[in-house]
């Protein structure tokens, strides 16, 4: 399955190669091998001994194509399957006859801290438009294109859930 990690240009392939019992398995990334041993796997994280080297997995959330860990006291985003957020656009009707969905919906549920444009104003794919405060993380939600906020769905101190609309950009 490939794989890339946020902000980090290259993707990389990982798998699970071959079992050794006891918890002790061989993985290969790109085209090396490491071996592993886990300690600990819940719904909550992972510990495990890679190459001799102690590390700590935790989750703080998860979506079918992306993954936000905390590795080692680090925070990162590991995006699956990096084609997925243009499967799932063009099949939930977002490219149909060549109109752009005008609707930015919340990826996750959480409290919004700011709000980063007003309704007319011009944006750019990839802009802040707000941020949520999401399991004690700030998470900014950028614009999916370029255009104007037609309309703004939130309010300052107001809660989303995963898939309300933010705002309307046309």
């Amino acid at each position: 399955m490939d794989y890339k990690i946020e902000d980090v240009e290259t993707a990389f392939t990982g798998e699970i190669t071959e079992n050794l019992g006891n918890n002790e398995y061989v993985i290969k990334i790109n085209d090396n091998e490491y071996q592993i041993k886990l300690l600990t796997l819940d719904s909550k994280g992972i510990e495990f001994i890679l190459d001799q080297k102690y590390h700590k997995v935790k989750y703080l959330d998860n979506t079918t194509n992306q993954m936000n860990l905390v590795i080692d006291n680090v925070p990162i985003t590991l995006n699956m399957h990096s084609k997925f957020d243009e499967i799932v656009y063009k099949n939930s009707g977002g490219a149909v006859a060549g109109n752009e969905q005008l609707a930015l919906k919340s990826q996750i549920p959480g409290k919004v801290v700011s709000i980063a444009v007003t309704e007319g104003d011009s944006v750019k794919q990839g802009d802040v438009v707000c941020t949520l405060e999401s399991m004690k993380m700030q998470v900014a939600v950028k614009s999916h294109k370029d255009g104007s906020i037609k309309s703004i769905k939130i309010k300052q101190g107001g809660s989303v859930a995963k898939g309300d609309i933010i705002a309307e950009i046309e």
